[in-house]
């Protein structure tokens, strides 16, 4: 294993020390319990605090900011955070009308976010992100969480900022989950520092389909063909899922899992737009690059977001992040 750490139990709290430093002009680094939030908080407004293991980045610390998140939770890599975690950062950011917990679907984060919300004063909802069509929906667990997190925590977030209650804002986190399905191909595993090797093995002439985002097996392991091919396999099961239909509009969000070229991806891109274009959907509105990564893994998911006149303005409403910025 080769990676550019000094120490594994060191590894977290100086990525931090370093992330806050490089962006402190828009977030600030608690360090006991550690959470990232806004250095510009807004009164009267809905907190959105999002949150899980470490290892997904930008996801989630790198959406903290103007439009976006008011905090996030990092765990240790693929770990979930603690609830003293949330509910130190729920104490820092409240405005005063509440907060949303924005969770994506694994079981400790379901937990841990659930007790914090337990414990504390203010007034605070949740919504749960299961966007991974790869999983069954009578699956024992559920589906999990995954790239379609960063529309939600988008959409949200751009209503929280323009005066949206916390009724308000849930119910739209629920609409976007439900018009969002994603799914993922991996030509590799990745690894874990504490590891210190693949967590799962896999031949060079074959792709994982349906993998998930910690480092997990897919649904099957298939022969690597063309791009084409295991571009058009997800999007067929995104399509089935969500039954596009011709006229409509999406988003589409073509997410890297760390390891794979902006080349690869924008190939990646053109396929499932040339297939969305066959089937007359519409891409109004796109995302391509490394927004919810594995690591190392190579890889990429796709994730199409049915839209409509309201949800387009608010991707389109201003955001600063670290990973996400325009119109500020």
């Amino acid at each position: 294993m080769k990676k550019l750490i000094d120490s594994v139990d060191t590894l977290l709290e100086t990525s931090l020390q370093g992330f806050t430093k490089a962006h402190a002009d828009i977030v600030q680094l608690n360090q006991q319990p550690h959470f990232i939030y806004r250095k510009q908080a807004k009164a009267g407004k809905v907190a959105i605090i999002s949150g899980g293991g470490s290892g997904h980045e930008p996801l989630h610390s790198g959406f903290v900011g103007y439009g976006m998140l008011d905090a996030a939770c990092p765990g240790q890599i693929f770990t979930s955070p603690t609830p003293d975690q949330m509910m130190a950062a729920a104490e820092a950011v409240d405005g005063g009308a509440g907060v949303l917990f924005i969770v994506k679907n694994y079981a400790g984060d379901v937990m841990n976010f659930e007790m914090a919300a337990e414990f504390l004063a203010m007034p605070t909802a949740s919504v749960l992100i299961n966007d991974d069509v790869s999983l069954p929906k009578d699956h024992s667990i559920g589906r999990r969480g995954v790239a379609g997190t960063t529309i939600v925590e988008k959409m949200v977030g751009a209503a929280a900022e323009q005066g949206a209650d916390l009724a308000a804002c849930k119910a739209l986190a629920e609409r976007v989950n439900a018009a969002t399905a994603s799914m993922g191909a991996a030509l590799t595993s990745c690894t874990v520092p504490a590891l210190g090797h693949p967590t799962f093995s896999i031949a060079d002439d074959e792709v994982e389909m349906g993998v998930g985002i910690h480092g997990e097996r897919g649904r099957e392991t298939v022969k690597l063909t063309s791009a084409t091919d295991v571009v058009e396999q997800l999007a067929g099961h995104i399509q089935q899922e969500l039954n596009l239909q011709a006229g409509q509009r999406v988003l589409l969000h073509v997410n890297g899992f760390g390891a794979t070229p902006l080349l690869e991806l924008h190939l990646v891109y053109e396929v499932a737009w040339q297939y969305l274009q066959k089937l007359g959907v519409v891409v109004e509105r796109s995302l391509v690059g490394n927004y919810t990564t594995s690591l190392d893994m190579a890889g990429c998911s796709l994730t199409v977001t049915v839209l409509d006149d309201a949800l387009i303005s608010l991707w389109d409403a201003p955001v600063n992040t670290a990973a996400l910025r325009w119109g500020c």
